[in-house]
């Protein structure tokens, strides 16, 4: 999808910089997916803190498991 947005030249190096693109699109693109992503780690991760997930198995036994 297409969108346009005005973001000043300064903002755009820095983005640029941060993200290794060269081009404007990529890096842009690039920044809105770390963004959303982190913002979706952060949401589970209040999600397991506050108990929303029943997990029946006790960590000792799933690390069992795992041997």
């Amino acid at each position: 999808m297409r969108i346009t947005v005005d973001i000043d030249e300064a903002t755009l190096k820095d983005l640029a910089r941060i993200t290794g693109e060269s081009k404007k699109s990529p890096a842009v693109a690039k920044a809105v997916i770390e963004f959303v992503n982190r913002k979706k780690a952060r949401e589970f991760g209040t999600l397991l803190r506050e108990g929303a997930f029943d997990y029946p198995s006790s960590n000792e036994a799933i690390e069992a498991e795992d041997r």
